[in-house]
């Protein structure tokens, strides 16, 4: 089985597909004029504007949800991982990976605010739904949606499980098992309250957890802030193969930095969509804006705050791929959150290993929770017109993604990230050959949205005005809302 994982790894992660990531991401900035600078203040502003519906969730809501797919163990044990076996410069890589996949994020998660639809009374959409509507591909939309049940009920948990569970143990002696046990009783309460629970849980957790992890890591640079000019130096000089000691993995560098930081972030992977076509907003483009910014929180705040924690105290490995370390600190540990545990002990001791336990708990099972949701919308999707088969669907769902949960937390973490790879490779192929192909419809909804922001109006959709076909819900049901509203 290992052979075969990750030869499938190797095809799914060559190099076409670090091109194709930073190729596209870089094609939307300059179609977008760079939004990711120009309308940051645009972002900020929309994230607390939107109101949640019977239908619908806020964008705020919709924000806490995306990040909880976003910000999970990826940005502490994904962060570990990629200076493990990438070299400091692959934190460079991280960075830019997000600057240029924000402009990836706002057209994915446009796209799925046009192409939406209402479902058994709350919104639905993503990459399956503007695939289908968008492109008309039905087969292709069908493909997509079985991908990403199949990354995001068995694949992906598990990640996320194994983290949480190898943390725990470390920390407080637990047992695997007796973590697992306790994350699907948690998860299971939750994910059977359906969108309007995870959402509520999300819009609590997420920013507490995020908020608490960057202080802490705050203080880590402030007790060693002699070293930032050191630390900036290093990660640009290993990035670009000017450092002596790294520069000869700069390719792996750039393959690290761009694979873990797009696990990380999940801009242009189909992930965000979903969230973003639950919320109730007047302009599909709205939702798109507060959609890339969630990817700077990620990469730019939480991954960031994991790196220089690394890096600040020397609490690092680096492989070399010709037989053992670049760079050795730490002895044979285990590349992954063991890192940022001995990075908070060398500053506070007895506190590290605890601190990390505890944020990557909160971390990946909010992460586990979006996974659900993610899932459970694909579900909408295949059966559509068929409640008694959806309603199995949605059962046998939650079972599975238990499960995975469970299985998730006993197995060997390297297989565990290898198949979680997998997962995530036939989702961020399937979808970012989408979104080039249906950029059109999210590049004139950011043209309309601009047009009316500079005459003063507070932006309204008219699909019909644009030209762009197939957008049902606003053409139809969104007019009944607001008439309703009114």
């Amino acid at each position: 089985m290992e052979v075969v994982v990750n030869w499938l790894n190797g095809v799914l992660w060559s190099t076409p597909m670090i091109i194709l990531c930073l190729g596209v991401g870089l094609l939307f900035s300059i179609l977008t004029r760079f939004l990711q600078v120009r309308l940051v203040k645009d972002m900020v502003m929309q994230m607390f504007k939107g109101k949640s519906s019977e239908a619908g969730i806020s964008s705020f809501q919709a924000l806490t949800i995306a990040l909880s797919g976003r910000v999970g163990t990826g940005n502490i044990a994904g962060t570990a991982t990629a200076i493990a076996f990438g070299g400091p410069g692959a934190v460079f890589w991280m960075w830019m990976i997000a600057f240029i996949g924000a402009a990836s994020a706002f057209i994915e998660s446009t796209l799925a605010q046009i192409y939406k639809e209402k479902q058994d009374g709350q919104y639905r959409g993503g990459p399956a739904y503007y695939i289908e509507k968008g492109l008309g591909w039905k087969w292709y939309a069908v493909l997509f949606a079985f991908s990403a049940l199949l990354a995001m009920s068995l694949l992906m948990p598990g990640i996320q499980a194994n983290s949480i569970a190898l943390a725990v143990e470390g920390a407080f002696g637990l047992p695997e098992l007796y973590t697992g046990l306790i994350l699907i009783a948690i998860i299971g309460v939750i994910i059977f309250g359906g969108v309007k629970r995870i959402a509520n849980v999300a819009q609590i957790v997420v920013p507490f957890m995020a908020l608490a992890y960057i202080l802490l890591s705050l203080i880590i640079v402030a007790v060693n802030i002699t070293e930032l000019p050191a630390v900036i130096s290093l990660i640009i000089s290993s990035a670009f193969a000017f450092d002596s000691v790294f520069g000869g993995i700069v390719g792996l560098a750039i393959a690290w930095g761009v694979k873990r930081g797009i696990y990380s972030n999940e801009a242009g992977q189909g992930t965000g969509p979903h969230a973003a076509a639950a919320a109730e907003v007047s302009h599909p483009a709205k939702q798109g804006l507060v959609q890339a910014f969630s990817v700077y929180i990620d990469t730019l705040l939480v991954c960031s705050a994991t790196a220089f924690m690394i890096l600040f105290t020397g609490m690092y490995n680096t492989v070399d791929p010709n037989g053992g370390f670049i760079f050795n600190s730490l002895g044979d540990i285990t590349a992954g959150p063991a890192y940022t545990q001995a990075a908070i002990e060398s500053v506070l001791p007895g506190f590290g290993a605890g601190f990390v336990a505890v944020a990557l708990f909160l971390f990946a099972f909010t992460t586990i929770m979006a996974y659900y949701y993610i899932a459970e919308t694909n579900i909408a999707y295949l059966t559509k017109g068929k409640q008694s088969l959806r309603s199995i669907g949605m059962f046998v769902l939650k079972v599975v993604l238990l499960l995975a949960v469970i299985f998730g937390a006993i197995r060997e973490a390297e297989l565990a990230w290898a198949l979680g790879d997998i997962g995530l490779g036939l989702m961020v192929w399937l979808n970012m050959i989408a979104i080039v192909l249906l950029a059109k419809p999210a590049l004139n909804a950011l043209k309309d949205y601009e047009s009316q922001k500079k005459q003063g109006l507070d932006p309204q959709f008219d699909p019909k005005k644009l030209g762009i076909k197939n957008a049902d819900y606003w053409e139809n049901e969104h007019v009944k809302d607001d008439k309703n509203a009114s």
